[in-house]
């Protein structure tokens, strides 16, 4: 019967444990998630700002390269 007992408080804890968990999920999703949101458009941010200064730095070295052999072209 003492097996029984626990057997069943066994039972009851992981019940109300998922009971809990099924209840909270969605609140703790959305806080994580609004969260992640605010990280994920400032990674996204950031990382369009690298890309935008790659583009320029690349632009840069293809006019640096004209010039100079325009100017090797003149000698």
């Amino acid at each position: 019967m003492k097996d029984a007992k626990n057997a069943l408080r066994v039972v009851g804890m992981i019940v109300l444990g998922l009971f809990v968990f099924m209840v909270v999920a969605p609140f703790a999703l959305k806080v994580i998630f609004g969260i992640l949101g605010a990280t994920f458009s400032l990674i996204t941010f950031l990382v369009g700002l690298a890309v935008l200064l790659i583009k320029v730095a690349v632009v840069l070295a293809i006019g640096y390269l004209i010039l100079v052999g325009i100017r090797a072209l003149l000698r």
